[in-house]
C-alpha cells in the first residue's frame, strides 16, 4: 500500500523515538493508516508498529481486512500500542482481531459477561478446550474493555466503570470455571448437583473496583441441599474450588488469567479451604481477628450459588460494624497500615502505586477506618467500594467536601496509572517504570500527561497530597473517641493523643488535652452532648488554620453559654452550624474577641438570613429605641450602644468570613453600623437646645460606604448658629469632645479621625458652615477638592448636612481642573509613596499605599473625577467602585484597564480586613510568614496550604494594576 513518505521530523513529532527502520515498517504494513499521524494516538507507536508488522507477517489474512477500514485500523493500533500482553494475545488469537472492528460498547454488566463466557465453555465437551475457550473469551472482553478505556477523553471519569467491569468479567470466569469443574468432577453427578458452592468476592474483586491485573481474592462457602451429607457437601465442594481455581490459573494452551487467592478465609493457608455458613459464623464470633472484619467489608457473593452468597454477607456484615467497640481497635489498624509500609523493599517504597507512602493502600485504609468507626451508628457509610464510600462519608459529613474531592481525583489518578503500568504486559504489577521511555509511554498511556518528567511530577504530587492527607484523618484522635463512646467517653490523655493532636496541626496538644478535658468532665447535660460531639469538633477545628486558638475559644463561649438550651441543641442538631463555629473561631482571633462579649451571636450561625447584613433604617431605629430607653442615663445609653455596635460588627465579621456577604457588602454593612453608632451618641452630646445644629460628615472610607475591619473613621465635624451666638464654637468643641469620650471603647476602639479637616492637624476641630464656605473660597487646597469627592453626611441635623454638601461640591467638581492642580495632584501622590509608606515595607506588599494597591486606584479614579464629574454627573459618586464604573460608562478607561483596578481595590480590601480579623489588629502589609500568609488565605476562602497561591494573586492582580495607574495617572 503506498502512502506518503513521512520526514524523520514528522515521524518523532508523532511519537516514534526508534526512526531507524519505522519507514520501512510503514511501508510493509497493510492497513488504512494513510500516514504515520495514526500512530500517534498510540501510547507507544514503536511498539504499535512493530506489533502489528509481526501480526500481518505471520497471519496476513487476518491482518488484510483492516487496510479498508480506518477506525478498526486506529482501534488495533491504540490497544497494541498501550498492551504488549494484548499484542501477543492477538498473535496467539488473530481471528480475535475481528473484535475490534466495532466500537466497543463499554463495560456489558455481570449478566453478560456470564452469559457469554459459559456460551464458551458449554460449546466443548472437552475439559482442557473448555478452559481454553474461557481464556480466550475472557481476553477477547478484556480487550475490548481496554480499547473503551483507551477511547475515553476522561480516563479519571472512566475508570471506576472499568473497574466495575473488570470485576463483573472477573465473577464470570469464576462462574464458566465452576461449571467446568462440575463437569469434570469425579463424584456422582447427583451429589456434585446438591453441592451448594458460593464464591465470595473479598477485596477488589468484591468492591467492583478490581485491576486489569490482580488476585482475586475469594472465600468459598458450602452447604447441602436436601440428601446430601452437609460434610459430603463440603468435601465435594471443596474439589470443586480447587478444580475451579485451576481452570483460571493452572498452565494451558492458553497462559492462566490470574491467581484465585484464598489465603483471606478463616485461619488463612492454615484453615479450611471451604466452609459451610455455619462454621464461618462461629469463626468470626469467636475467633476472628480485627483486620479480618476489615476484610469482610468488601465482602460481596461473586460467584457459584448466589443465594447461599447472600446468607453468608447477610451473616457476617453485621459484625463487621461491631468492631470499633473492641479496646484497641483504630490503634490496631493504624499498626496494620504501617507493617505494610515497614515490608516493602527499600529499592521499591519510592515506586510503590499501590503499597508505598502516599499510595492507593493509604486512600483504601483512611476510607475504610472512616467507615468502620461511623459505620456502627450510620449504615449510610457502609459502601464496599472506595468512591462509594468516599462519597457517602462526605455527604453525611465525617469528611470534608475539599478533602473528598482530593481523595477521590487523587484515587483515580494512581488507579489509572496502575491500570495502564498492568495493561503494558498483561502482569501484576504496582511499580511505576524507572526507565525513561517507559515513563513516556506510561504518560502518554494514561492521557494525563505529556512526557515522562511530567507524569513523573504528576506521580510526586499526588503522593505527596495522599500521604499528607491519610496523616490528617488516619491519626486523628477523634477516631479513637467516638469508637470508645459507649466504654466511657473520650480518652485523650496519653503521649500517644498528643502527638496526634500536633500531628493534625495543634502545636499545644498538651493545652488541647486540658480544654477537653474541661469541656467534657462531668455529669451535666453539657458535658455530656460536649462528649459525643467533641470529636467531630477537633476535627472540624484541625481543618482550620489555628485550631489551638479555635478549641480555646470554643472552650470559652461554651462556658459563657453554660446550659444554654438553644446553645446545646445547635451543636447536637445543627452540623452545620456547629461546623461553622469552629471554622471562624479556628480562623479569627478578632471573632474569638468579639464571642467573648457577645456569645449569643453564635444563634446566628443556623440561618444565613440572620448573618445578612441589617439596614441602616432598622439600625438607627434600634438606636432611637435605645437612647429613649435609657432617657437620662447617658452612662447606660452609651454602653448599650456600644454593644450593640459590638454585636453588630461580629454578625458582619461571621458573615464575610462565612462567604454570606461580599466585601462591598461588608464595607457597607460596617458603615451603617458606625453611622448608627455616631447618630445614637451625638443625640446624646448634643442637646436640643444649646443653640446650634450639628452635623458629622463621613470622609474617606467611611464617607464612601467601603470601611473595612479596623478602618479609621474619618470624619469633619460642622456647625451653624442657630441662637447660640459668641457661645457657638465653644458648644461645638464640647460635642466633639463628647463625641470622642463617649465613643471610646477599649474592647473595639472607634478611631475618629478628623485630619482631613481644612489646614490638617493644624486647624480647628470642628468650624461653622460659614467658616468652611470662606476658607474653600480662599485658601482651599487641591488635596482638599481631592478628600471632598468622598464627603457623605452621616449624622447630626439632615439640613446642615446637605448644605454642606452643597457647599463642598463647588469645590470637589471644578468646571475645569487647571493643569497644574492635576499636577500637584500627581506630586502628592509621589510624595505619599516615598514618604509615608513605613520604612524597610516592601511596596509590593502593602495593602493601603503599595504598588497597585487601594491607593492607586482611588487616586486614579479621583483625579478623573475632579477632571471630569462636573460635565459627568455620574462621576459624582463617594464609591470608589461605582465612580469606576462610571469613568468606563464615560469612555474615560476600557472595560479591561477598569477590570484590572476593579479586581486590585477588590483583593487589597480583601486582605486589609483579612489581616485585622487573623491577628486581631491592624495591619497594612501582606505578611512574608507563611503561617500568617496561610491564615490570611483560609480566611479568603483559598484551600488549605494555598498560601503561595494568594501570595501570587495578590502580586500578579496589583502589578497588573498598577500598569494601568502608571499608564493613566502619571502618563496621562
Amino acid at each position: 500500500m503506498t502512502r506518503p513518505q513521512s520526514t524523520l521530523t514528522e515521524l518523532a513529532r508523532v511519537g516514534f523515538t526508534d526512526l531507524s527502520d519505522v519507514r520501512a515498517l510503514l511501508e510493509t504494513l497493510d492497513i488504512a493508516t494513510e500516514d504515520a499521524g495514526v500512530f500517534g494516538q498510540a501510547a507507544d507507536p514503536d511498539r504499535a508498529l512493530r506489533a502489528l508488522a509481526r501480526l500481518q507477517e505471520q497471519h496476513p489474512e487476518d491482518v488484510a481486512a483492516l487496510s479498508s477500514h480506518a477506525e478498526w485500523s486506529a482501534r488495533a493500533v491504540r490497544v497494541v500500542g498501550a498492551s504488549e500482553g494484548l499484542a501477543d494475545f492477538l498473535r496467539r488469537r488473530p481471528q480475535q482481531l475481528e473484535a475490534l472492528r466495532e466500537r466497543p460498547p463499554g463495560p456489558l454488566g455481570a449478566a453478560t459477561y456470564r452469559a457469554e463466557l459459559a456460551a464458551a465453555v458449554e460449546a466443548t465437551d472437552d475439559v482442557e478446550q473448555g478452559r481454553v475457550a474461557l481464556r480466550v473469551a475472557y481476553r477477547r472482553h478484556l480487550m475490548l474493555l481496554a480499547a473503551w478505556d483507551l477511547e475515553q477523553d476522561d480516563p479519571l471519569q472512566a475508570q471506576p466503570l472499568v473497574s466495575e467491569g473488570l470485576a463483573d468479567l472477573a465473577g464470570a470466569a469464576l462462574d464458566a470455571a465452576l461449571l467446568l469443574a462440575r463437569r469434570a468432577s469425579t463424584f456422582p453427578a447427583e451429589d456434585v448437583e446438591r453441592t451448594k458452592l458460593a464464591i465470595i468476592g473479598m477485596g477488589k474483586a468484591g468492591a467492583r473496583e478490581l485491576n486489569y491485573i490482580s488476585d482475586v481474592d475469594v472465600i468459598y462457602v458450602a452447604d447441602a441441599a436436601e440428601g446430601l451429607e452437609t460434610a459430603r457437601a463440603v468435601e465435594i465442594a471443596t474439589r470443586l474450588a480447587a478444580e475451579t481455581a485451576r481452570g483460571i490459573q493452572d498452565p494451558a494452551l492458553e497462559p492462566p488469567l490470574w491467581e484465585v487467592d484464598a489465603n483471606l478465609r478463616p485461619e488463612g493457608k492454615d484453615g479450611a479451604l471451604v466452609r459451610t455458613l455455619d462454621s464461618h459464623r462461629a469463626y468470626y464470633e469467636r475467633w476472628a481477628k480485627s483486620w479480618e472484619f476489615q476484610a469482610l467489608l468488601k465482602s460481596r457473593p461473586l460467584a457459584g450459588d448466589a443465594e447461599l452468597g447472600q446468607r453468608y454477607c447477610d451473616t457476617v456484615h453485621p459484625m463487621v460494624w461491631s468492631i470499633s467497640q473492641r479496646d484497641g481497635f483504630v490503634e490496631s489498624v493504624q499498626r496494620m497500615r504501617e507493617r505494610v509500609t515497614d515490608h516493602i523493599p527499600d529499592d521499591e517504597l519510592d515506586v510503590q502505586l499501590k503499597l508505598g507512602p502516599g499510595g492507593l493502600r493509604d486512600i483504601e485504609f483512611t476510607i475504610q477506618l472512616l467507615q468502620l468507626v461511623h459505620g456502627l451508628h450510620d449504615d449510610r457509610v457502609r459502601q464496599p467500594d472506595t468512591l462509594g464510600a468516599l462519597a457517602s462519608l462526605a455527604e453525611h459529613g465525617y469528611i470534608g467536601r475539599v478533602e473528598a474531592a482530593e481523595f477521590s481525583t487523587d484515587y483515580r489518578t494512581l488507579r489509572v496509572m496502575e491500570h495502564r503500568v498492568q495493561l503494558d504486559q498483561l502482569r501484576r504489577t504496582h511499580l511505576m517504570p524507572r526507565d525513561e521511555d517507559r515513563l513516556r509511554v506510561l504518560a502518554r498511556a494514561t492521557g494525563l500527561a505529556g512526557s515522562a518528567d511530567e507524569i513523573v511530577a504528576l506521580w510526586q504530587s499526588t503522593r505527596f497530597a495522599v500521604r499528607s492527607l491519610h496523616e490528617k484523618l488516619f491519626y486523628r484522635p477523634l477516631l479513637t473517641a467516638v469508637a470508645s463512646l459507649p466504654e466511657g467517653g473520650l480518652a485523650l490523655t496519653s503521649d500517644q493523643a498528643e502527638a496526634r493532636l500536633a500531628a493534625i496541626g495543634f502545636t499545644d496538644p498538651a493545652g488541647a488535652l486540658r480544654h477537653i478535658a474541661a469541656l467534657t468532665s462531668g455529669v451535666s447535660r453539657r458535658a455530656a452532648i460536649q462528649r459525643t460531639l467533641l470529636p467531630v469538633i477537633l476535627q472540624w477545628l484541625a481543618d482550620g488554620a489555628d485550631p489551638d486558638y479555635g478549641l480555646l475559644a470554643f472552650r470559652k463561649l461554651s462556658e459563657a453559654l453554660g446550659e444554654s438550651y438553644w446553645f446545646l441543641r445547635m451543636l447536637r442538631d445543627s452540623s452545620g452550624a456547629a461546623e461553622r463555629l469552629t471554622k471562624v473561631l479556628a480562623a479569627s482571633r478578632y471573632v474569638g474577641g468579639l464571642f467573648e462579649r457577645n456569645p449569643e451571636g453564635a444563634a446566628w450561625l443556623e440561618n444565613d438570613e440572620e448573618l445578612r447584613p441589617r439596614s441602616l433604617d432598622a439600625l438607627l431605629e434600634e438606636t432611637r429605641a435605645t437612647v429613649a430607653r435609657h432617657d437620662g442615663d447617658t452612662d447606660a445609653a452609651v454602653k448599650a450602644l456600644r454593644t450593640a455596635r459590638q454585636r453588630e460588627i461580629l454578625r458582619l465579621a461571621l458573615s464575610g468570613i462565612l462567604d454570606v456577604s461580599t466585601i462591598q457588602e461588608v464595607g457597607r454593612g460596617l458603615t451603617a453600623v458606625t453611622t448608627a453608632l455616631l447618630t445614637g451618641v451625638l443625640s446624646l452630646a448634643h442637646r436640643p437646645d444649646d443653640g446650634i445644629e450639628f452635623a458629622i460628615i463621613g470622609m474617606g472610607r467611611y464617607g464612601g460606604g467601603e470601611l473595612g475591619f479596623g478602618s479609621d473613621t474619618d470624619v469633619l465635624y460642622v456647625y451653624r448658629d442657630v441662637g447660640a451666638g459668641e457661645r457657638a464654637q465653644a458648644t461645638a468643641e464640647g460635642i466633639v469632645r463628647d463625641l470622642g469620650r463617649l465613643t471610646e471603647d477599649l474592647r473595639l476602639p472607634l478611631d475618629l479621625d478628623a485630619d482631613l479637616r481644612p489646614e490638617g492637624k493644624n486647624g480647628p476641630m470642628v468650624r461653622s458652615l460659614d467658616s468652611y464656605r470662606a476658607y474653600y473660597a480662599r485658601w482651599s487646597l487641591t488635596w482638599e477638592a481631592q478628600a471632598l469627592l468622598r464627603a457623605h453626611a452621616v449624622a447630626g441635623d439632615d439640613a446642615l448636612g446637605q448644605d454642606f454638601l452643597a457647599l463642598a461640591d463647588t469645590v470637589r467638581y471644578p468646571d475645569e481642573l487647571p493643569a497644574a492642580d492635576a499636577r500637584e495632584v500627581r506630586r502628592i501622590k509621589a510624595r505619599v509613596e516615598s514618604e509615608r509608606l513605613p520604612q524597610a515595607a516592601d511596596p509590593a506588599r502593602h495593602v493601603k499605599l503599595g504598588r497597585g494597591s487601594l491607593s492607586d486606584v482611588e487616586w486614579f479614579v479621583q483625579l478623573l473625577q475632579l477632571q471630569h464629574a462636573a460635565a459627568k454627573p455620574a462621576l459624582k459618586t463617594t464609591s470608589t467602585l461605582e465612580a469606576l464604573d462610571a469613568v468606563v460608562e464615560a469612555g474615560l478607561v476600557t472595560d479591561a484597564d477598569a477590570a484590572k483596578l476593579r479586581d486590585a481595590w477588590i483583593i487589597a480590601s480583601r486582605v486589609r480586613s483579612a489581616l485585622t480579623l487573623w491577628l486581631n489588629k491592624t495591619a497594612d502589609v501582606l505578611p512574608d510568614d507563611r503561617l500568617q500568609l496561610e491564615g490570611i488565605a483560609r480566611l479568603m476562602g483559598y484551600p488549605p496550604g494555598c498560601a503561595s497561591l494568594l501570595e501570587e494573586d495578590y502580586l500578579r492582580t496589583t502589578r497588573q494594576a498598577r500598569q494601568v495607574f502608571e499608564r493613566g495617572f502619571y502618563d496621562a
